[in-house]
């Protein structure tokens, strides 16, 4: 038998081996690097993959079943989760570089897709090709988070009120819009089990029902924020596991302040003012002069006032004249006759129209920034 000019002959068959130029990253080593061509290849797959998935789905929200959990993987449709299924299940052989594929799904039944694929790839400087077929079966099987939405589950109940008064319904609907954006949040992080389980508004308020603890007194929170006022909760025993322990359901109560923002006040032996900011001490303006408001430490967010009115009441009122440095006339929005109110320091003499809120005190000049106040 002749001999190479490198000494090298194949392991297997034992035909010379001609020598390879540098190896490549990737490129087979020992025993492997040594065959030639015809016995390398001759044993050689460049894709394993296997000839049937099972693949269970969630046929309420589309989730896939993958390992021990369920994945969103928002798909269109099952031929979407057949191509990710079949390219997750296959192995290419270490040695290919540069490996592409194309697929071609057949629909064979309503839960049955045959994925047609064609490889390629280079293989000691050899263009190689392989064909495999694989068949995705579907199985339909609701997932945990769609059947606890099915069942009502909850763990956690946010329950809006008002202090001595009834929540307005821009408190509901941004309470409401809290609760919804930050479980969207909380989904789109990964947390498959944050859903609102059921919105109920009625008289008193509005009560939100939430899937977790956590997400209660998280939703609970940042309405306080906003809002102003207290949260306070309390656990209600509500059954215990197959091991023995105990479930308990959560209850947030958010009691929003009695004077919200957007409120005019009339603080005891005071002049009117406009609520600005219920959290911490009240905080406002006053509606005679401009100037800056705030309850005692003591007083907190329930100062001793009467309530005067909301900004969401004000109208638009023409100005008549400027009587002088703390007065203006204007013409009342209900009687049409020329009415003097205080002129506060916001005031713009070159203004053809303020906003105006009547009360029992009177007529009061409010700012032009009101509007932003009432869903504050």
């Amino acid at each position: 038998m002749s001999s190479s000019s490198s000494g090298e002959f194949c392991p297997r068959c034992g035909d010379p081996v001609e020598p390879r130029a540098e190896p490549l990253p990737g490129d087979p080593s020992g025993r492997q690097a040594t065959l030639c061509d015809a016995c390398y290849f001759a044993d050689f797959d460049l894709v394993d993959a296997p000839e049937t998935l099972d693949v269970r789905i969630c046929p309420r929200c589309g989730a896939v079943h993958r390992g021990e959990r369920w994945v969103d993987v928002g798909a269109e449709d099952y031929t979407d989760v057949a191509v990710e299924a079949t390219r997750e299940a296959l192995g290419v052989h270490v040695d290919a570089r540069e490996v592409s594929w194309l697929v071609d799904p057949e629909q064979v039944d309503e839960n049955t897709i045959a994925m047609h694929c064609h490889f390629t790839g280079i293989v000691r400087e050899t263009a190689v090709e392989a064909d495999h077929d694989v068949r995705v079966r579907f199985s339909r099987e609701t997932c945990g988070r769609c059947s606890r939405i099915a069942g009502d589950y909850y763990a956690a109940v946010v329950q809006v009120r008002g202090d001595d008064r009834t929540p307005t319904d821009a408190e509901v609907a941004g309470a409401v819009g809290i609760a919804e954006s930050y479980v969207d949040e909380r989904a789109d992080a990964g947390d498959r089990d944050a859903f609102v389980s059921e919105i109920d508004e009625h008289a008193d308020g509005v009560d939100i029902k939430l899937s977790e603890t956590g997400l209660g007194r998280a939703v609970a929170d940042r309405i306080r924020r906003r809002f102003g006022g207290s949260v306070s909760d309390s656990e209600t025993l509500v059954t215990e596991d197959e091991d023995g322990n105990e479930a308990y359901r959560v209850t947030y109560a958010v009691r929003l302040p009695p004077y919200p923002a957007g409120t005019v006040i009339q603080p005891a032996d005071d002049d009117p003012v406009l609520v600005r900011s219920a959290r911490g001490n009240l905080k406002g303006q006053y509606l005679t002069t401009g100037e800056r408001y705030e309850a005692d430490r003591e007083d907190g967010l329930a100062p001793e006032a009467r309530r005067l009115g909301h900004a969401d009441d004000a109208g638009e009122a023409t100005v008549v004249t400027v009587e002088d440095e703390h007065a203006v006339q204007v013409l009342d929005p209900e009687t049409y006759e020329a009415t003097t109110a205080a002129r506060p320091s916001y005031f713009d003499p070159e203004a053809d129209t303020v906003p105006v809120l009547r009360s029992r005190a009177g007529l009061h000049v409010l700012p032009e920034d009101v509007d932003d106040l009432g869903g504050a």
